[in-house]
C-alpha cells in the first residue's frame, strides 16, 4: 500500500509519495504541507476541497469565514467569503450555534481536531474542524445517514443501502437473512424508474433476479436506504396471506386513513378482524386529528416520523409505535403503516418521567419550604413575642391568636407539600396504633358523615411502630376521606390493624418487603373501585379521578411519601364495583408489645390530627431565667435571627449573632469567648451548618449544638449523626420550642 499527497500552489506542484510504514517520509510530508499551509493556507485548502461534495469552510480563530467550497454555498447559503461569520451560516439550521462553534474551536486549538454530532431541523449533522497552520480552521459539515431501519425501536425491516450508481453498499441483518448473504454477494440493482415506495425492483442475486417491493426510501447524500419486502415468484404482493408471514405488523391505508389491509400481527395488536376500519377509530393520543396526520404524509406535506399512540381497547392498556410511509400502488397514493408494540417502552418511559417529575417537584418543594418556613418562623415567632405582652383579657389577644393559628396552618400545608417528595422532617417516636386510632375515631366519624359507617378493629397482640404520630394521623384521614368519596350512596369503611411476621421476602408492585415483624393497617371500603389502568397512577402527584374542583391529587401521594419516609410500605388492591383496600406495612418497633385495658363506656377525648396552638406561649413567663448560658446564633435570614435572638435574651441567655458560617468562625477565633451552645441554620450561603460546626468543634469539642432548618437535606441525618451533642429543631418553630430546646441542651 502507498499513500500520496498532492499540493498545488502558484508556480509549484509538489507530489509526495509515502510508502507504508515509512515514518520518516510521512513526517517529511506533514512538515512540507504545514510549511506550505503557513504561506498559502486558503489556496492549499482550495486545492483539495473545492470539488469536495461535503460542505467545507475555512475560518480564522474568530469564526470569520475566509473561504467556502461550492457544496457549502449550496447547503448553507454562504453569501461570500468576506466578513461572513460561521454563526450566520449555521444559525439557519439550528438555534444558537455559538456555543458549539466555540466548543469546537477550543478543541481544535488544544488538540488540532474537533468533532461533534447534533440534531437539526433537517436531520443529524456532523461537524468536524481541523486546525490549519496554527491560525486557520477548516470545517466540514455533512449529514449523518439515518439508521437503516424504519422507526426507533421498531422491528428491523430488510434494508439495502444503495449508491447512486446502483451498487449495493450494505445490507442489514434482516435483508441478509431474507436474501441469504451480504452486499458482496450481489451485483448492481436493476433500477425502477423512479425508485419510490411501492415500486418493484429486481436484485441480481447469485441465483438470478430477486424481486422486491419497496416500502420506503431514505435519501442521504449519494446513497439510498431502501426498505423492502420480498416478492415470491408468481405471487401477487397484495395477497394478505403473504403479508401475514412478515415478522412486522403492517397496515395498508388509503389517503383518508381507511384500512385496506391489515396483516396478522396488526390485527392482533389493534384487535380488529381485517379491513374497513378507520385508523382514527383504532388509536388515540396524537394530540391532533389522526386523519390530518395521515393526509399530510400521503401528500408529502410533512416528513414521516414515529408516533406512539394508545390503542382503543377495553381489555388492556396497549401502546403502539407507528411509522407512516407514503407508497404508490398502481399510480394511486397510499400509506404503509409499520406498527410495533410499545407498551413496555411506554411503561418504562412513564416510570422514568415519574421519577424525574418527583425529583423536580421535590426540588421545587424543598426550595419553597426553605424560604417559606423562614417567613413563617419570623411571623409566628414575633407573634409569640407579642403574646407575651398580652393576656387573654386584652382586646388584641384574639387577633394575635388568629395570626398564630393561621401561621401554623400554613406550616402544615408546607409539610404536606414536602410529604410526597419525602423531604419533610419527621419526628419519629414509638406510636401505639391502638391508642392513636381510638383518639382519632371521633374526628373520622364526623368526616365520613351520616350515610357512611366507620368500624375499627384491632389485633390484641399489636406492637408499637416508630412513626410521626401527627403525620400518621394525616395518612389515615386521607385514606378515610377517599373511601368516603368512593361511596356516594353510603356504605362501610373498615379500619383494621394486624400483627404480621414475614418468613420470606414479599415482592409486589415493584417493591420488596424484607422478612421480619410488621404492623399492618388496612383501610377498605365498598365503593366504586379503581379501574386497572388507573390503579398504577393513584400515588402520582396531582393525579385524581375526582372532578374538577373536587380533589387536588395530593392526598394519596402525600400518604405514600409519609409511609415511605417512615420506613414502611403502602399497597392498594381494588376491584371496580366492589371496593378498594389500602394496606400499610410498618416495621414493628423493638420496644415490644403493649397491653390494652378494656375501653370504658365514657366518651373519648377528641385529639385532632393537626394541633391547634393555644395560649401556651404565655406559660413561658414562669420559666426560670438563666444568666449562665452563652449562645452563638448563626442564621442568614435577618427576621428569623432577630426573633430568635430576642427570644433567647428574654430567657436570660447571652447571645452572639452571626449571619453566616464564616462570620461565626471569625468570632470563635477569640479564645476569650466561651460559647455553650451553637444554634445554627443548616442551609446557608457559603459554608453550610454541619460543615462549620465540625470545624468549630475541633477547638471547642464540648460545645452543644442545635441545628435548625426549613427541611432536612437528604444526607443531613448522616451528618448530624457524626456530630456529638447535637439535636435538630425544624422550622417553623415557636418561641417556646426554641428556648426549651436550648435549655435541654444546656441542662
Amino acid at each position: 500500500m502507498a499513500a500520496s499527497a498532492l499540493v498545488t500552489l502558484p508556480g509549484l506542484k509538489v507530489i509526495f509519495g509515502v510508502a507504508s510504514g515509512s515514518v520518516l517520509s510521512l513526517l517529511l510530508v506533514v512538515r512540507c504541507v504545514a510549511a506550505l499551509a503557513r504561506q498559502h493556507p486558503g489556496k492549499l485548502v482550495k486545492g483539495f476541497a473545492e470539488n469536495d461534495p461535503t460542505p467545507g469552510l475555512l475560518t480564522n480563530a474568530e469564526g470569520e469565514v475566509l473561504w467556502h467550497n461550492q457544496s457549502a454555498k449550496r447547503h448553507f447559503s454562504c453569501p461570500g467569503p468576506e466578513g461572513n461569520l460561521l454563526y450566520a451560516a449555521l444559525s439557519a439550521h439550528f438555534a444558537n450555534p455559538t456555543p458549539i462553534i466555540f466548543r469546537q474551536l477550543t478543541r481544535a486549538q488544544n488538540h488540532s481536531f474537533g468533532s461533534e454530532e447534533l440534531e437539526t431541523k433537517n436531520g443529524r449533522l456532523r461537524i468536524k474542524v481541523h486546525r490549519v497552520a496554527d491560525i486557520y480552521y477548516f470545517w466540514r459539515l455533512n449529514n449523518v445517514p439515518a439508521p437503516a431501519s424504519v422507526g426507533i425501536g421498531l422491528p428491523e425491516l430488510p434494508v439495502l443501502t444503495i449508491e447512486n450508481t446502483g451498487k449495493v453498499l450494505s445490507v442489514n441483518q434482516a435483508a441478509h437473512d431474507i436474501l441469504g448473504g451480504g452486499a458482496q454477494r450481489f451485483k448492481n440493482i436493476l433500477h425502477p424508474n423512479p425508485m419510490t415506495p411501492g415500486a418493484q425492483l429486481d436484485l441480481s442475486g447469485p441465483e438470478g433476479p430477486v424481486p422486491l417491493r419497496i416500502i420506503s426510501v431514505t435519501r442521504v447524500e449519494n446513497t439510498h436506504a431502501v426498505a423492502f419486502v420480498p416478492l415470491e415468484h408468481g405471487r401477487n404482493d397484495s395477497d394478505e396471506q403473504f403479508y401475514d408471514t412478515l415478522p412486522v405488523a403492517l397496515l395498508h391505508l388509503d389517503v383518508n386513513g381507511n384500512v385496506k389491509m391489515a396483516n396478522r400481527l396488526a390485527r392482533h395488536l389493534l384487535d380488529i378482524e381485517g379491513a374497513g376500519a378507520q385508523l382514527g377509530d383504532l388509536v388515540e393520543g396524537l394530540g391532533r386529528s389522526v386523519l390530518d396526520w395521515v393526509q399530510e404524509v400521503a401528500h408529502n406535506r410533512t416528513a414521516s416520523r414515529v408516533e406512539v399512540l394508545r390503542v382503543r381497547r377495553d381489555d388492556r392498556e396497549l401502546f403502539v409505535q407507528i411509522s407512516l410511509k407514503r407508497i404508490i400502488t398502481d399510480g394511486t397514493p397510499g400509506i404503509m403503516a409499520v406498527l410495533h408494540d410499545a407498551t413496555e417502552l411506554k411503561t418504562l418511559e412513564a416510570q422514568f418521567v415519574q421519577s424525574q417529575k418527583m425529583q423536580a417537584i421535590g426540588q421545587l418543594a424543598g426550595g419553597i419550604a426553605h424560604d417559606f418556613n423562614n417567613l413563617l418562623t419570623a411571623i409566628s415567632g414575633h407573634c409569640d413575642l407579642l403574646l407575651l405582652r398580652h393576656d387573654a383579657a386584652d382586646p388584641d389577644f384574639s387577633d394575635l391568636m388568629q395570626i398564630n393559628q393561621n401561621a401554623n396552618r400554613a406550616a402544615s400545608l408546607v409539610g404536606q407539600l414536602l410529604a410526597f417528595s419525602r423531604k419533610q422532617t419527621l419526628k419519629l417516636e414509638p406510636v401505639d396504633l391502638h391508642d392513636t386510632l381510638t383518639d382519632l375515631t371521633h374526628l373520622l366519624n364526623r368526616l365520613v358523615g351520616e350515610r357512611v359507617r366507620l368500624s375499627v378493629s384491632h389485633d390484641p397482640s399489636l406492637t408499637p411502630i416508630r412513626a410521626d404520630k401527627r403525620q400518621l394521623e394525616q395518612v389515615i384521614m386521607n385514606l378515610v376521606v377517599n373511601a368516603r368519596d368512593a361511596m356516594p350512596d353510603g356504605g362501610e369503611i373498615r379500619i383494621q390493624t394486624a400483627q404480621l411476621h414475614l418468613e420470606d421476602e414479599l415482592r409486589r408492585d415493584r417493591a420488596s418487603v424484607a422478612p421480619g415483624d410488621y404492623v399492618l393497617v388496612r383501610v377498605s371500603d365498598d365503593g366504586v373501585g379503581i379501574p386497572k389502568d388507573k390503579l398504577i397512577k393513584v400515588f402520582e402527584p396531582f393525579f385524581t379521578t375526582k372532578g374538577v374542583g373536587e380533589g387536588t391529587g395530593l392526598g394519596l401521594s402525600t400518604a405514600y411519601g409519609i409511609v415511605k419516609q417512615s420506613g414502611g410500605f403502602i399497597f392498594v388492591d381494588s376491584t371496580p364495583g366492589s371496593g378498594t383496600c389500602f394496606t400499610l406495612y410498618f416495621p414493628a418497633h423493638s420496644q415490644g408489645q403493649v397491653e390494652h385495658k378494656p375501653e370504658p363506656d365514657a366518651p373519648m377525648v377528641l385529639t385532632p390530627p393537626v394541633a391547634v396552638p393555644s395560649a401556651a406561649p404565655l406559660e413561658l413567663e414562669t420559666e426560670p431565667r438563666s444568666s449562665e448560658g452563652v449562645v452563638l446564633l448563626v442564621e442568614d435570614e435577618a427576621p428569623v435571627r432577630a426573633f430568635a435572638s430576642r427570644a433567647l435574651r428574654m430567657r436570660g441567655y447571652t447571645v452572639l449573632e452571626a449571619e453566616n458560617a464564616e462570620q461565626a468562625l471569625d468570632t470563635l477565633k477569640d479564645e476569650r469567648i466561651e460559647v455553650d451552645v451553637f444554634v445554627t441554620d443548616v442551609v446557608m450561603p457559603g459554608m453550610d451548618g454541619p460543615s462549620w460546626v465540625r470545624k468549630a468543634l475541633e477547638t471547642r469539642p464540648d460545645t452543644r449544638v442545635v441545628f435548625v432548618s426549613g427541611y432536612a437535606e437528604e444526607d443531613f441525618a448522616d451528618n448530624q449523626a457524626r456530630i456529638p451533642n447535637s439535636v435538630f429543631l425544624p422550622k417553623p418553630f415557636s418561641l417556646g420550642e426554641l428556648t426549651s430546646t436550648v435549655r435541654e441542651q444546656l441542662h
